[in-house]
Order: C-alpha cells, then sequence, then structure tokens
C-alpha cells in the first residue's frame, strides 16, 4: 500500500511539474492557516496566537474550493498548529476531492499511530516536521526528546512522505543539535532540509562560526547521494549559501502568483511574515492578482531566508523578468549589508 501510494503521489506531482513549466497563472504551493491557536510558544515564533478558534469547516471548504479555481497544486496546512484543529481530516479530504496534493506542517506534539492512520485514511500527501534542539528550553520545545517516539510511529505507519528539517541560527543554543536531528531523521527514512531561522520579518540573521560550520557539514549530508532523490524538493537550498555569508541573493520572488499564504481570516498575503501585504481577500483573488504579484518585486527578497518561497519561484527565474516597484536588491535599511 505504501508503494502504490508512494508512486500515484509522484504521478500527481509530475503532472502539477509539468502544468507548472507551461503555465504561470497558478499558484505552486499554498500554505493555509486552519488554526492560529499553538500549543507551544517558541522564543522565535511570531505565527501563533494562545485563543483563537479553529476556522469553521465550512468557510475552510469555501477556501479551498477558491484555491482549486484558482488552479492550486498543492495546498499545506500551517499555523499556529493545525493538527489543533478538529475537523483537519475533513478538510484534506476536501482538498484531495478537488484533485490538489495536501500537505501538513506540524510540530508533531498530537501524532499517534491512530492519528496517524486517520491521516493516511484522509489523503494526505506530505507532512513537514521542524525540530530545532534535543532538549527542549526557552527557545524551542520542538525537541528530539520529546518527539522521537513520534517518529518512530511515522516510520512504522505514515503512507505519506515525511520531511524532518532542523534549524540553525535564530538564538538557538546548540547548533550542533542540528546533526544530530538530521542523522536521526535518516536513520528512520525519511528525507531532511535545514533551516536558517529568520527574525521577525522572514530575514537572515547571519551565522555565527559554530553555526556556519554545523550548516556545512548538514548541507553536505542533505546534498549527498542517499538523500539526493529524497530531496528533489527540499534539496534545492542555493539560495543559502550567500545567506549563510551574509550576502543577498538576486533572484524574483513570486510570492502572490506562485505562492500564497492564506491567514485565519482568508487574506491572501506573500508570506508568514510578511503579513498585510497584499493583504487582500482570498474571494476577491483572481488572475489578475496572481499576474500582478508575479511580476511585482520585492523589498525583502535579497535576505530571505523562508526556503518554501526560494523553491517555488526556481521554476520561473529563468522568465519574464519582474519589472516596476522597488528593484528586487532595494532591501530595507535595517537588513544587513
Amino acid at each position: 500500500m505504501r508503494l502504490l501510494r508512494k508512486l500515484h503521489r509522484n504521478a500527481r506531482a509530475a503532472r502539477e511539474f509539468v502544468r507548472g513549466l507551461v503555465d504561470t497563472d497558478h499558484p505552486l504551493l499554498v500554505h493555509v492557516v486552519p488554526m492560529r491557536r499553538c500549543n507551544i510558544d517558541c522564543g522565535y515564533c511570531n505565527e501563533f496566537d494562545k485563543v483563537s478558534k479553529p476556522v469553521p469547516l465550512e468557510v475552510m471548504a469555501r477556501r479551498v474550493a477558491k484555491l482549486a479555481s484558482l488552479g492550486a497544486s498543492v495546498v499545506a496546512f500551517s499555523g499556529g498548529e493545525p493538527m489543533l484543529h478538529p475537523q483537519l481530516d475533513d478538510i484534506i479530504r476536501d482538498i484531495r476531492r478537488h484533485g490538489m496534493l495536501a500537505g501538513l506542517i506540524t510540530n508533531g506534539y498530537f501524532l499517534s499511530p491512530k492519528r496517524i492512520q486517520a491521516l493516511n485514511d484522509a489523503g494526505l500527501d506530505y507532512l513537514q516536521i521542524s525540530i530545532d534542539n534535543i532538549e527542549p528550553d526557552d527557545v524551542s520545545k520542538k525537541s528530539l526528546r520529546l518527539l522521537d517516539k513520534k517518529l518512530r510511529w511515522l516510520a512504522e505507519y505514515a503512507e505519506f512522505d515525511v520531511n524532518i528539517n532542523s534549524v540553525v541560527g535564530g538564538g538557538v543554543r546548540y547548533p550542533e543539535d542540528a546533526r544530530h536531528i538530521n542523522q536521526r531523521a535518516r536513520e528512520l527514512g525519511f528525507s531532511t532540509s535545514l533551516g536558517i531561522i529568520h527574525d521577525s520579518d522572514g530575514l537572515l540573521k547571519p551565522l555565527g562560526g559554530r553555526e556556519r560550520k554545523v550548516f556545512d557539514e548538514v548541507s553536505r549530508l542533505i546534498n549527498g547521494p542517499k538523500q539526493i532523490f529524497k530531496n528533489l524538493y527540499s534539496g534545492i537550498r542555493g539560495f543559502q549559501e550567500n545567506l549563510v555569508d551574509g550576502k543577498p541573493n538576486d533572484w524574483y520572488c513570486r510570492a502572490g502568483g506562485r505562492y500564497l499564504y492564506i491567514c485565519e481570516h482568508g487574506l491572501v498575503h506573500w508570506c508568514s511574515q510578511q503579513r498585510g501585504t497584499p493583504g487582500t481577500p482570498l474571494e476577491t483573488y483572481g488572475l489578475a492578482e496572481i499576474r500582478r504579484e508575479f511580476m511585482t518585486p520585492k523589498w525583502c527578497a535579497p535576505y530571505c531566508t523562508i526556503g518554501c518561497v526560494h523553491r517555488v519561484s526556481t521554476m520561473d527565474y529563468w522568465r519574464k523578468p519582474q519589472t516596476g516597484g522597488a528593484p528586487a536588491n532595494a532591501a530595507r535599511s535595517s537588513v544587513p549589508s
């Protein structure tokens, strides 16, 4: 069953890849927030609260239908903690019913064998957990010691693809932990990625000496021959090479066109760190908005660390240079130079 599901998933992903090459007028990846509340509070995170209620199922159904009408390829849940939503599985089924791929970014706390099987049954395609350290501290509770049992359950029961993301920067006390987290994930057969924790604007925090050493070591593991076929998406990470040296990237950010971030209020934003821009209601978002944002240079692009936006924009780097507005390398004066 696992192999059949994987083959089917890969075929659907390949179809969407080809469609993305042919046509630029639809989103490749959409992150949707069904729940802003989170059960933990990581010191670097500005994407959660402790009081929000889940977005009602009927509202989520309308948003999913709208994304399908825009031709979205992948719809993934983020938060907050999306697994706090009591009807998450129903929303996943709705995404799949509309022919889109379904993803989930979770802190992993609510995973159990029964819950993993429910995600299998709902048709989840991708799951990602970001693990920040080995032992919990005042910066992050997303720790390997607390989550290792969950990872073992995923390895045993999950019929969807699992990626484990380790991080450096952002005040993480022991950057060497990323090396052990990456190794453990590979032992369990998961794909792995490495992120650089951003500041409150989604921008670069340059890495220190210890952090840079770990970054280089883990990068070599991620790009090794045994991992290459598991990292066709997360392995696109050349943009990080400049960032770790405090250098800007010259690229076309396609947020608002190829990538959409839909907050719990149903507004479309460039990304989680640029909420309010453009801040357009999803219900009125259409082809004109997709084309406008596809061609709009983003002030924050040179020092952006948000990997998912970089990766979906890679497909279109070679075509339709962005024009008008602020040039892509005109970052605010508060970022490193």
